[in-house]
């Protein structure tokens, strides 16, 4: 099972491309190691699923009823903003520009391991998403994690 978890920064090349952290990559499984897919996530920034994992993303969403006008809208939008990559030897990957631009992402580049998907974010607009009062902290994961 893929499980992804720290934190590791890094820098675009000129190209757009990014290396894959080396612990993020020793999680890859065997078959589909190399093939990955970016999604735009809701906040701005990619979620970056190893193929294995998207499969299941994707199973829930291709299930819902397309007698349904807001199934039929997520549909729209969840398969419009994904792509497939793959690694090349290097271990590096190719970030279209349209997602580049999306999640505001120019030269630095945070790498989040999140279990089953890696997220990408530009530094400064994670530091906007981060909480930063630990009681808050306590009270969102007692919510949701205290049941």
């Amino acid at each position: 099972m893929t499980f992804f978890t720290g934190r590791y920064d890094s820098k675009l090349d000129s190209k757009g491309r990014l290396v894959l952290p080396s612990k993020f990559k020793a999680q890859l499984p065997g078959e589909e190691g190399h093939e990955l897919v970016i999604q735009m996530g809701f906040e701005p920034h990619l979620n970056i699923y190893p193929m294995l994992e998207f499969k299941k993303v994707m199973s829930k969403v291709s299930g819902l009823s397309d007698f349904n006008e807001e199934n039929r809208q997520l549909q729209l939008n969840f398969f419009s903003s994904i792509t497939m990559v793959e690694l090349d030897d290097n271990g590096r990957f190719l970030i279209p520009k349209n997602m580049l631009s999306y999640a505001q992402l120019q030269k630095d580049v945070i790498f989040i391991g999140m279990g089953t998907k890696i997220v990408l974010w530009d530094p400064a607009t994670y530091e906007k998403h981060l909480i930063r009062d630990q009681r808050e902290y306590s009270k969102l994961a007692e919510k949701h994690l205290d049941k």
